[in-house]
């Protein structure tokens, strides 16, 4: 099967700034339009292990990154982001291109993905089994995502959403990169050293942002998907010890609840989705400060019945 990777710099610019460059990730196809350099690097570094599908293939998801022609464009030159031909955001500087694609796709699946039960939730698979890490930002969750899967053994499925088949609770992969931010970055470009990380886009919504490489692993075994089995709420604190700590089942549920993008909306199949999980999977507050002694505790969940 070839890759992104099989194309040359020039073939990937050209394929994105004409017909675009169709992605697919896990059960999701967006066809990108980018005639941008940054998206272009982007892309090549962080997607070169992703299949290469055909110019016609199909795409639930069209994005199309734009550089406004006003004469504004030489001072400060700036991006918009379309969706079917419909403006997402309002203008961002041009250097937050990247990201700028990758909140879209998210935005993309998180509002017409209504198959699925949407948690706004990391989620990691090992031996069959999934934890699901639901979190606000500054919890330390992506940070915890990207030492799990790059270090720690645990295959990542998403950073960002957590998919569950409304039928058989399932959690589905969806793998991308993940989004670090500020002091982030620079832990795990020390803890995980081998670890491909975009470079640092300064001054975005969120601050400093950069991208680090979904493992190949994930990459490969996109298609398969996993049962979930604990439910974990992380929380970092300088200097805390790290705790895990059960959760009551009628809490999880509404933190759950609280965390998803569509479980009003889904009605009865939404709260019978939430209610399995729950049925399915422990909940734990999580608290750490040492990645090390995360990943310790992460690696005998197995001794947590749920």
């Amino acid at each position: 099967m070839l890759t992104i990777a099989s194309l040359s710099p020039s073939a990937l610019h050209a394929r994105l700034a004409g017909p675009g460059l169709r992605l697919r990730t896990g059960r999701f196809t967006v066809r990108l339009q980018a005639d941008v350099p940054s998206v272009t690097a982007g892309i090549g570094q962080l997607y070169d292990a992703y299949p290469l599908l055909e110019d016609d293939a199909f795409a639930e998801f069209h994005l199309k990154l734009v550089r406004p022609r006003s004469p504004r464009r030489w001072l400060r030159p700036q991006v918009r982001l379309q969706c079917d031909g419909h403006e997402m955001f309002q203008p961002m500087p041009l250097q937050h291109a990247f990201p700028m694609f990758e909140w879209g796709f998210n935005w993309c699946v998180s509002g017409r993905a209504h198959r699925y039960l949407i948690v706004h939730a990391a989620v990691l698979e090992r031996n069959g089994r999934a934890v699901i890490l639901p979190a606000p930002p500054g919890s330390g969750k992506s940070t915890l995502t990207a030492a799990l899967s790059g270090k720690g053994g645990w295959r990542l499925l998403s950073d960002e959403l957590t998919l569950l088949e409304l039928d058989s609770g399932l959690v589905v992969p969806n793998p991308r990169p993940i989004s670090l931010k500020n002091a982030s970055i620079d832990i795990i470009r020390a803890y995980v050293p081998d670890a491909v990380l975009s470079p640092p886009v300064h001054d975005t919504l969120k601050g400093t942002v950069a991208h680090m490489r979904a493992p190949g692993l994930a990459v490969q075994r996109a298609a398969e998907p996993a049962l979930p089995a604990w439910i974990v709420f992380p929380h970092y604190a300088a200097g805390a010890a790290t705790t895990l700590e059960p959760l009551a089942r009628a809490a999880t549920f509404m933190e759950l609840a609280g965390n998803s993008f569509n479980y009003s909306l889904l009605g009865a199949a939404g709260f019978d989705a939430l209610g399995r999980l729950i049925d399915t999977a422990a909940g734990y507050r999580f608290r750490y400060s040492v990645l090390d002694d995360a990943l310790d505790t992460f690696a005998r969940l197995d001794d947590f019945a749920a």
